[in-house]
């Protein structure tokens, strides 16, 4: 992981205005087309005539960049994959964890208790949070935090990270997968990868190796993208929303909502890094552009949450106010965050039950002067010394 430590927190940067299509080319003459507005992104979310583009250059993991890899799946083979996982992630099943989670939340709300002030909410909270739940939900107990976590980490490096680091971490965690989903076969339980196995068996026509890497990309989204989430929201929060914490310990629901807005609002990365393009496969109209097949298509989701004709006024002015439409920062479509749920569940807890036990917590030191964790998908505090 790198270390961006002079850059601004993320809900400070500016990304593009919202404004019409606009068309650059690629060196080789390829059309690429940005849509920053909201419904315009929205309708190209939704519709499965655009494809995920594979360009050679944009490779940045072993992991992620496979030719198995979800996040490179389309059409059929990419539903076959999501249905192995439908039961699982649906709101009404993660209901049912909730109790873990929260169980999970008040041990290590308690072990920062005990531990007593001043504490690194990373360290104690953000990050061994999202590990804990997902190894619990994985039925995993014979791998240590600090393994999964550079298995997680790399999956999505730093640019100063070498090659052979990234390679060996993605073989490990391939292992890692392979042998679980091995030993759920012999000897299944109620946990995530023995219902992805046998959903699997049951579907036919899935390559073992696009369900290893399906396994492994729910483990790296599980805990990378929840504890990034997580450590942003509570630097806006502490630093510059303070007032608004103590209601957030007693109203879990408000809580709800915080997390919802502040899901919305902050990026994971910086917006200028992203580029997730998609191709056309089909002529098609797209507000008031005509993307040829063949063109390629960029969407910026930052933009597009803070479009005013969707989301009118000043989106941090209200905190507690429900979003006036969907939010797309878990994507849309057919590519549409299979954990979400879970994960604005883990949030609203983790929120509530440190803000109820904790009504006085405060930052030891300025927002703009925390030192960054940096990756090629996400940027998160890499401390947030706190006390109470």
């Amino acid at each position: 992981m790198s270390t961006d430590e002079n850059r601004p927190p993320l809900h400070r940067l500016a990304s593009a205005a919202p404004g019409p299509p606009r068309r650059t080319r690629l060196p080789d003459g390829t059309p690429v087309w940005h849509f920053t507005r909201y419904d315009h992104v929205r309708q190209v979310l939704a519709d499965g005539r655009f494809t995920r583009a594979v360009l050679p250059a944009a490779a940045t993991s072993p992991l992620t960049d496979a030719p198995d890899a979800m996040t490179k799946q389309d059409g059929i083979g990419h539903m076959r994959l999501r249905r192995t996982a439908k039961g699982v992630f649906t709101p009404h099943a993660v209901d049912r964890l909730t109790p873990m989670v929260a169980e999970v939340t008040d041990r290590l709300v308690e072990d920062l208790a005990e531990h007593g002030p001043p504490a690194d909410l990373v360290d104690r909270y953000t990050r061994p949070l999202p590990i804990a739940v997902m190894n619990k939900l994985l039925g995993v107990h014979d791998v240590d935090d600090a393994r999964l976590l550079r298995w997680t980490e790399l999956a999505f490096p730093g640019p100063s990270v070498p090659e052979h680091e990234v390679a060996e971490a993605a073989r490990e965690f391939t292992e890692f997968a392979i042998r679980l989903m091995t030993d759920r076969r012999h000897a299944p339980g109620p946990d995530l990868i023995s219902t992805l196995v046998r959903a699997a068996d049951r579907e036919g026509g899935i390559p073992e190796s696009q369900l290893v890497n399906f396994v492994t990309t729910l483990v790296v989204a599980g805990y990378d993208t929840t504890m990034t989430m997580l450590g942003n929201i509570l630097l806006y929060l502490l630093g510059e929303r303070p007032q608004d914490w103590a209601r957030l310990g007693s109203d879990e629901a408000a809580a709800g909502l915080v997390a919802d807005r502040l899901t919305h609002l902050i990026p994971l990365n910086d917006p200028a890094k992203r580029f997730n393009p998609l191709r056309a496969t089909d002529d098609q109209e797209v507000g008031g552009a005509t993307v040829r097949s063949g063109d390629l298509v960029t969407l910026d989701r930052v933009a597009a949450g803070r479009d005013p004709a969707a989301f009118p006024g000043d989106p941090f002015a209200d905190l507690f106010a429900p979003l006036e439409h969907p939010t797309l920062a878990f994507g849309g479509g057919q590519h549409y965050c299979l954990g979400v749920s879970l994960a604005r569940a883990e949030l609203r807890l983790a929120l509530h039950r440190l803000a109820a036990r904790f009504p006085g917590l405060r930052l030891t030191v300025p927002a703009d002067t925390v030192e960054w964790r940096a990756s090629a998908l996400t940027r998160n505090p890499r401390h947030l010394p706190v006390t109470w």
